[in-house]
């Protein structure tokens, strides 16, 4: 090869050399750009999901307000309870949304007085989106979660007179055990109370909201005059057996010693083929209570259907917590308000509609009833019976060996009686509510409100007064015939 050419293919060497140099630096640069590209829309990816969580949240909140104001107003209430429970809905459920840099949702009372309004907007920031700057854009800090349009677009609408096409039977399955003493019990009240207040509407000339109380604790008080159906007459005198005014045993302390205790008018579980079904009181007896001074028969009575709320909230504002906790007598006598195999035990007012209510459509074509009970409690069962005693297989709560009867419970422990009770009461089409209140860990508690309930968006658990008020406010408000305005 001659010096020209050598010299060329010099050259040419050292031009491609100086070329792989610069490429090298141009392909570092795009790299560089095109991760920032990346990381940019990885980083509005993030920020438009917090968006979207919030929005919904923020949204459903306001749904929920204008509604719990709206009840207000349907039942009685003055403009400014309205507008004092549609914030403190808004502002309760809000806290489970992610923090915002603005909120100015407000509510107004509609000019007709028949709803709430709500209006304002909510903003929340956007860091990452903000770094589009970068890039020469003007970078996006926050986004708005609703527009003032949006807001104003939720409205609730009461339905005249409170007739939304249906009539409602409630029951209300209440915890007034010991463990349920201070603050707890008047929580119970003022939740139990803002229900039936909200519940019960007032003109009822074409459809009915009627409310059953079951207070419950070592057992359920259901008064002389019922006791006396419900359970059959009392002989005079004391036996070895029960059925006598006077019931002498054996107590589970000891096989030598024995125990003497009065009946009450409390009733406990029934036995036999009949244990966990509502067939009247004329086809098989309930229970009879046989109770120590320790863990008595509770003053609070069972009061059967009434759309009285004077009735029904003087009986709520007369609970006093004490005794253990039998719970599903509770349940099974919820279920027996409710049931229209009861009444002839339950009259005229009180006498519940049939079932077939339940699945017969009416003008507005939906059923023309709804059965619902709700069951509260804020611990574990832990009292069962044999022979009208607290059994010597009771749990951790039921008293002292003493007071209880040498033998085991007949139908097995208060949990398992009551998870049957509520599969049976479901299949006749009433839907079950259940609410732990303050239940922390004890997830046997859980688990049986979890398996009682109709359906998971039938579970409340709440760990204080005011969660414990809500969550009865909201199955008030899925009972009623308010409604969004679109």
């Amino acid at each position: 090869m001659n010096r020209f050419c050598v010299r060329r293919a010099g050259h040419f060497d050292q031009g491609l050399r100086r070329f792989r140099r610069d490429d090298g630096g141009g392909v570092a640069i795009v790299f560089g750009l095109s991760i920032l590209v990346v990381m940019l829309a990885a980083g509005a990816a993030i920020d438009f999901s917090r968006w979207l969580h919030a929005r919904d949240k923020t949204l459903d909140a306001i749904d929920a307000a204008v509604l719990a104001g709206g009840r207000v107003l349907q039942t009685g209430g003055t403009e400014a309870a309205a507008l004092a429970a549609a914030k403190g809905y808004y502002d309760e459920n809000v806290k489970s949304r992610l923090d915002v840099v603005s909120d100015s949702v407000s509510f107004t009372v509609r000019d007709d007085k028949k709803g709430i309004s709500a209006s304002g907007t909510a903003e929340i920031a956007t860091p990452l989106l903000a770094l589009t700057k970068l890039m020469g854009g003007e970078g996006i800090s926050k986004l708005a979660l609703i527009s003032a349009a949006e807001a104003k677009f939720a409205q609730s609408q009461i339905q005249i007179g409170g007739n939304g096409g249906q009539s409602v039977e409630v029951s209300l399955i209440l915890d007034i055990t010991g463990s349920m003493s201070g603050t707890k019990i008047r929580d119970l009240r003022d939740a139990a109370k803002d229900l039936v207040n909200t519940v019960i509407w007032d003109d009822q000339s074409e459809y009915y909201s009627k409310v059953a109380l079951v207070p419950y604790a070592a057992a359920v008080n259901v008064g002389s005059s019922l006791a006396t159906t419900a359970r059959g007459s009392i002989k005079s005198g004391t036996s070895t057996t029960p059925g006598s005014q006077k019931f002498t045993f054996t107590n589970a302390a000891s096989r030598s010693s024995q125990k003497t205790f009065s009946v009450s008018n409390c009733a406990t579980e029934r036995i036999g083929s009949e244990k966990f079904t509502d067939k009247s009181p004329s086809t098989a007896k309930v229970g009879l209570n046989y109770p120590a001074s320790s863990n008595p028969c509770p003053t609070a009575q069972l009061v059967p259907l009434t759309k009285n709320k004077t009735v029904l909230n003087a009986a709520i504002d007369a609970y006093q917590a004490a005794g253990s906790t039998a719970g599903h007598i509770g349940v099974a006598w919820g279920w027996y308000t409710l049931s229209p195999n009861w009444n002839t035990v339950f009259t005229g007012e009180s006498a519940p509609a049939s079932y077939s209510k339940l699945t017969e459509k009416g003008r507005k074509g939906q059923p023309l009833l709804r059965k619902i009970a709700v069951l509260m409690t804020d611990g574990e069962f832990n009292t069962a019976y044999c022979n009208g005693v607290i059994a010597k297989d009771s749990g951790d709560g039921s008293g002292s060996d003493a007071d209880h009867i040498n033998c085991n419970a007949s139908n097995g422990d208060s949990t398992s009686q009551a998870l049957k009770l509520c599969t049976a009461m479901k299949a006749t089409g009433i839907e079950v509510y259940t609410i732990g209140f303050a239940v922390g860990n004890i997830q046997a508690a859980k688990k049986l409100m979890n398996d009682c309930a109709t359906d998971p968006n039938k579970v409340y658990i709440a760990d204080n007064g005011d969660q414990l008020k809500q969550a009865f406010r909201d199955i008030a408000l899925k009972m009623s015939s308010l409604y969004l305005s679109r």
